[in-house]
């Protein structure tokens, strides 16, 4: 029974962390784009559009979406944008729309990945690309 209370604080004070960090009172790194908590620092020197789409405040929620959900979320396919340019699989804008270009840069990676090519951005991609 002690290790159930145990265990429970423990819970209890993670999913505390975790909403406080989405409060703000803890500094984390938002992995989805270049700015901070409340939006007034940026750290790139070009603001995109897709920089101030809603999206969510802790990596966590990421990683319980499926690949369509993601797909049509525009801050996550910005990111996934800005990480496939930098690998030098996408040309295209960065404006957060998964479209053709996008499809085809995911499929050259899981090409050179030797993944299933889908285009798609499932699972394996996103552990490529190091997203949640």
């Amino acid at each position: 029974m002690k290790r159930f209370f145990i265990g429970l604080a423990i819970l209890t004070f993670g999913l505390f962390l975790g909403t406080t960090a989405s409060a703000g009172l803890f500094i984390y790194n938002d992995g989805l784009a270049p700015r901070d908590d409340l939006g007034k620092l940026h750290q790139s020197p070009v603001v995109l559009p897709t920089d101030f789409e809603p999206r969510y405040s802790v990596r966590f929620h990421y990683y319980f979406k499926g690949a369509g959900t993601l797909q049509n979320d525009p801050a996550y396919v910005a990111a996934a944008q800005t990480i496939l340019r930098r690998l030098g699989y996408y040309c295209g804008e960065i404006d957060g729309v998964f479209g053709p270009e996008t499809s085809d840069a995911i499929m050259r990676l899981q090409k050179n990945y030797t993944m299933r090519v889908t285009g798609n951005l499932n699972l394996a991609v996103r552990r490529a690309l190091h997203l949640p």
